[in-house]
């Protein structure tokens, strides 16, 4: 593991939901809070699921309990597993994503998990959160399948180029290589000058392998001891 070469925000921020499939979500943001030595927050939600002129109040105050409950055994798991700093936990009446949003500005990055089978794929905070936050989002799967290497894949832009970073981060981080992936073979995804490359194979893709290059440079200086490919 490295130190990082910039200024990070203050903590991990983690969606906290306390089925089993989010445990592999928990022991990441665990690891990043490790990896990164900052702190861990731990958010779960709760909602009232009946329109508002149907409110119990008894039976609203024991699923706020049990919305507690479950963030304090989970804040029990996470300092077991041993983080990088202090666990706190965050405990709101909202959505989920608006929630994580909301909490984001002091987050360096933010943890979810990516089951959610009970939702459509277009509801989902996983799909979702991304669109509509600034920070880095991980969607972590279920299973515990082994790590290889990180990939990224970059478009020439500013926001490509963010991923870029903070992918090479996390190689430098966890001790993993990197592939850096570029595919624009669409005549649609360019402006109309680079048209012309989408009759010529060979220089279409000698083009984009010196952007890529270019693109890479600064990162490979920053991070030597990362192994980066480019395809």
């Amino acid at each position: 593991m490295v130190a990082l070469s910039r200024a990070q925000r203050p903590n991990i921020l983690f969606g906290y939901d306390g089925t089993e499939e989010n445990e592999s979500a928990l022991r990441w943001a665990v690891e990043e809070s490790r990896l990164r030595e900052l702190d861990l927050v731990m958010c779960h939600c709760w909602h009232w699921p009946y329109p508002p002129g149907h409110v119990d109040a008894a039976v609203e105050a024991i699923v706020q309990r049990a919305g507690e409950n479950l963030l304090r055994e989970g804040a029990r798991k996470a300092r077991d597993l041993g983080p990088g700093g202090k666990v706190s936990t965050l405990l709101r009446r909202e959505p989920v994503t608006e929630t994580l949003v909301d909490e984001s500005d002091d987050a360096e990055l933010i943890v979810v998990g990516s089951h959610e089978r009970y939702r459509l794929l277009n509801a989902s905070t996983a799909v979702q959160l991304p669109a509509r936050t600034h920070r880095p989002v991980i969607a972590v799967r279920g299973g515990g399948a082994p790590r290889g290497l990180i990939v990224a894949g970059v478009d020439g832009s500013a926001g490509g180029d963010a991923a870029l970073g903070f992918a090479i981060e996390e190689a430098a981080l966890r001790d993993s290589d990197l592939r850096v992936v570029y595919g624009a073979w669409e005549p649609g995804a360019v402006p109309d000058f680079e048209l012309p490359l989408f009759t010529d194979k060979d220089r279409l893709f000698e083009v984009r392998t010196a952007m890529l290059d270019e693109a890479v440079r600064p990162w490979r200086r920053r991070y030597p001891e990362v192994a980066v490919r480019v395809s």
